[in-house]
């Protein structure tokens, strides 16, 4: 680990530490059934912000830990995190065509191969993390189980699908979003740090409560950027949760009072952090990074 390292150096060497994990670990085109696992790396491979690989990389930086112990990890949430896209996209869900500034997996491979490989990088997820040199596999293979259920991301989706066109009040949304966004957000957090030193259980919450207002600031700036971004700078398609009819922090709250929520939480994550400085910078400039992006 080096401390000297500019952010952005930082981040950059993660992203391509964690691309070339995932493509080392992803079964190769030219193996069988060869259509399926050319679905697979096209939904994982060449693209995203891999905000998830770099929290896991961070938290293990602050519990101790070198990068090639968080590889796994790493991987595993990314593989999660990309699952829950390639489903997302689904004509029976979200039904979207642009992901990452290319055509969708479904688009791209048929419904089928897409659900298929979305399967197969739920399986994968649990086979790299259960194979980690990490203290206690199962329980993160436990923590990452708990995270894609009806108490994590399923669930979140499920609330998802059923607010289209229906008034949530804002306490409601954050739920829905802690669960379809945040859990697997808190669950890097908690896989990166567990490559590491044990933590004593004040760093542990302070880990959680920076992760629940990273996680939720997330989602409140996709909002914006839906509002105000455009699909070419976006990847994906702008403006399809108004046009959907979907509650949004920005049809609750309004833009400017959305945008204030996001310096709100910013607020929260650095105070959840502030005892502990330099060994929590790397969490800190992340959250930075979260609320700053434009894509």
């Amino acid at each position: 680990m080096n401390p000297d390292l500019a952010w952005a150096t930082w981040a950059g060497d993660r992203q391509n530490r964690v691309e070339h994990a995932l493509a080392a670990s992803l079964p190769a085109e030219d193996v069988a059934p060869q259509h399926l696992h050319a679905a697979m790396r096209y939904a994982v491979l060449g693209g995203g912000k891999r905000v998830r690989a770099l929290l896991a990389y961070a938290a293990g930086e602050f519990a101790g830990a070198e990068p090639n112990d968080v590889d796994s990890p790493a991987v595993a949430v990314e593989m999660m995190h990309a699952y829950s896209l390639v489903h997302d996209d689904l004509p029976c869900m979200d039904n979207d065509a642009l992901r990452r500034g290319k055509p969708t997996c479904h688009v791209a491979f048929g419904e089928a191969m897409a659900l298929l490989a979305g399967d197969a990088l739920q399986s994968m997820a649990f086979g790299v993390l259960a194979a980690a040199r990490i203290p206690d596999p199962a329980a993160a293979c436990a923590l990452l189980a708990e995270t894609t259920g009806p108490r994590g991301m399923a669930g979140g989706q499920a609330i998802d699908l059923a607010a289209v066109g229906a008034v949530l009040r804002i306490e409601e949304l954050e739920m829905m979003h802690r669960l379809k966004t945040g859990a697997l957000i808190r669950a890097a957090v908690r896989l990166g740090a567990s490559s590491g030193r044990a933590l004593p259980a004040s760093k542990l919450s302070a880990l959680d409560a920076y992760a629940l207002a990273a996680g939720l600031a997330f989602q409140v700036v996709d909002d914006v950027l839906d509002v105000e971004g455009s699909s070419a700078s976006l990847g994906k398609t702008a403006g399809k949760d108004a046009a959907r009819g979907k509650p949004t922090f920005v049809s609750i709250l309004g833009l400017e009072a959305a945008k204030r929520r996001v310096e709100a939480l910013r607020h929260d994550a650095h105070a959840a952090l502030e005892p502990f400085r330099a060994q929590a910078r790397r969490l800190g400039e992340l959250a930075d990074w979260i609320v700053t992006r434009t894509h």
